[in-house]
């Protein structure tokens, strides 16, 4: 079957096309997962023209509906804007809350805004591992800004500034506290740092907050040669501060493609994703493969046992799988 009808209706901005082409890409079966191939060879040549801003922050910081705040401000100033929130999912069962679209309710009924969103899946970091491809299909349906909105936890901060052109974390104003809850491997990601709920009561304490976190940003090593983190103060909540952490967004944005980054970004974002490609399509082949199925169960046993070493269990799988490598384990 052609990709071209599903391209086609895309183009014309269908939302119920978008909905299936994000499911299809997002499912493990083999089928699918070669007509999503097919779908986004067609797809990448009419993508890549969004704003693309991931968004983190810890739990309670207000990331939802800062984000819900950001994008009804972006839509006025003429942008479409889609959101893929990625919420936290079982390693057990596999459930997921995706409760990010009920709390951004105002936003999902504009007719210029997509919400989607979609269960890590266990998958490193918290984010979905076809996060990208659905930027992509976002892209290609005409939305010209992307939310990529990270579940807060682990490595998902990580997984997520490498698939955005920018990163904005959000923090709440609680001072002291606050800014020692976020780890420095975060602030550096930051391209851009927001303290939300700047209203009532808070007001005092967000503008502390702000001052110590441009001081701490200010001790660190810059992301890019010569740039400076913005700090910014709002309320998603009164509005207030909203207008400026999007101009600061869009500023920070064309200094990107003024300066060349951008392009030399997405770029290397483009290869790192094969190759992040080839190894999770391995590790799949691997897993299924009926030399290491049989007695996995043992193996693995063993090595949580004490009684077989990971290094040696991992040798093992491997030859069964057919690399070569040492012998011995």
């Amino acid at each position: 079957m052609t990709a071209a009808p599903a391209v086609e209706a895309l183009a014309a901005g269908d939302r119920r096309a978008l909905a299936r082409a994000i499911t299809l890409v997002e499912s493990t079966r083999p089928d699918h997962r070669a007509a999503a191939r097919a779908l986004l060879d067609e797809v990448v040549p009419r993508a890549g023209g969004a704003l693309r801003l991931g968004i983190s922050g810890a739990p309670g910081a207000g990331k939802s509906t800062l984000i819900e705040a950001l994008g009804l401000h972006a839509i006025e100033q003429g942008h479409s804007v889609a959101v893929l929130a990625v919420d936290p999912s079982s390693s057990r069962s596999g459930g997921s809350i995706l409760g990010d679209k009920t709390r951004m309710a105002e936003l999902g009924r504009h007719p210029r805004a997509f919400i989607r969103p979609s269960p890590s899946a266990g998958t490193l970091g918290g984010v979905a591992r076809r996060t990208r491809e659905a930027m992509l299909l976002c892209e290609a349906a005409g939305f010209d800004v992307v939310l990529v909105e990270t579940v807060g936890v682990g490595q998902s901060e990580v997984a997520v500034a490498d698939l955005v052109d920018l990163f904005l974390l959000v923090a709440s104003p609680a001072g002291g506290d606050e800014l020692q809850g976020i780890k420095r491997g975060i602030m550096e990601l930051a391209d851009l740092i927001a303290v939300n709920k700047a209203d009532g009561d808070l007001v005092g304490p967000s503008q502390r907050a702000a001052a110590d976190l441009r001081r701490a940003v200010h001790l660190l090593r810059p992301k890019r040669p010569g740039w400076e983190v913005p700090v910014l103060r709002c309320s998603a909540i009164t509005g207030e501060g909203v207008p400026e952490l999007w101009e600061a967004v869009e500023r920070s944005h064309d200094a990107l493609r003024a300066q060349g980054h951008l392009e030399a970004l997405r770029a290397e974002q483009s290869v790192a994703w094969m190759w992040s490609e080839v190894t999770a399509d391995l590790l799949d082949a691997l897993r299924a493969h009926p030399d290491v199925r049989d007695g996995l169960d043992e193996l693995e046993a063993a090595v949580a046992a004490g009684t077989r070493s990971p290094a040696s269990a991992a040798e093992e799988l491997l030859r069964r799988f057919g690399v070569p490598g040492s012998s011995g384990g």
